[in-house]
């Protein structure tokens, strides 16, 4: 296993079982946290800065529904897309999450949103790893996506307050 901590977001990438568990919680309501989960909101917050940028987001947020994101990384265009497998809106979300023209088969990211006295726990899973070396840089990904999800939606309920 290989952890890191960055402020509040943490992600755990386990190796051998080829997943990646993330978690930070947030200053917002389960159902905020759910819209920037599953709306272009992404292009705000899912982003690794120097190693991607996520630019366009769509998806029909539906189970059967399709969603595709895609940015720049490592100076390469780069293009993922999956399909919505399970909404319960504002405690879950499960899609899959695919390269187009990989070999490798789909992986699936479940998230989950427990509410907190002042805001929201958002747990991920993301499973279905075939490597160690691409689910270590998933959880350093997802880190980084944690903590800046956090820190929007932190900033917006301070505003909200005053």
């Amino acid at each position: 296993m290989s952890s890191s901590d960055n402020g509040s977001a943490r992600a755990v990438a386990n190796f051998a079982e080829g997943y990646v568990l993330a978690t930070v919680e947030i200053a917002a309501s389960p159902e905020r946290v759910f819209q920037a989960l599953a709306s272009k909101e992404i292009v705000d917050w899912w982003v690794r800065p120097g190693v991607f940028d996520t630019r366009e987001w769509s998806g029909d947020v539906r189970v059967g529904g399709r969603w595709r994101a895609s940015g720049m990384a490592g100076g390469k265009p780069y293009v993922l897309e999956g399909q919505f497998l399970e909404l319960d809106p504002p405690k879950k979300l499960v899609h899959t999450w695919h390269f187009p023209g990989a070999a490798e088969t789909a992986t699936t990211v479940t998230y989950l949103l427990e509410q907190l006295n002042e805001g929201t726990r958002l747990t991920i899973r993301h499973s279905g790893f075939p490597t160690g070396k691409s689910c270590a840089n998933t959880s350093m990904g997802w880190e980084t996506s944690l903590q800046r999800l956090a820190e929007i939606l932190n900033a917006n309920a301070h505003a909200q307050k005053r």
